[in-house]
């Protein structure tokens, strides 16, 4: 699954990234559940944008394969973010931002 992640971050195919979201995936910040995308549709909209504008991540670390991966990206601007994706039933359903490695991962087992 980490590997269909990653693929997916990087390859800018719409389609099979929206085959990994649950239609209930939530996207954001670490700790800001309110906000972000609340859906799918909002998800792939704000990544849609991104490749549109010409926006690449690149995928510089992957910690995981069970229900959550910690993802390193390098992103426009010299500037580095982890996500950590949460997984069930084999789809994303909630991807977290940090900016501080140590934080994202004292959230996945065995990234720290």
């Amino acid at each position: 699954m980490a590997a269909r992640v990653v693929a997916a971050v990087e390859g800018g195919d719409l389609a099979a990234f929206a085959d990994l979201l649950d239609p209930n995936v939530r996207w954001g910040a670490a700790d800001d559940l309110a906000g972000g995308c609340q859906n799918r549709d909002q998800v792939l909209a704000w990544y849609q944008r991104g490749w549109d504008a010409g926006v690449r991540a690149k995928v510089t670390e992957v910690v995981g394969d069970g229900e959550k991966i910690l993802v390193g990206l390098d992103v426009p601007g010299g500037e580095r973010r982890w996500q950590v994706v949460t997984l069930t039933g084999g789809r994303v359903v909630d991807i977290r931002v940090f900016e501080n490695r140590d934080d994202a991962a004292r959230r996945v087992p065995g990234a720290t």
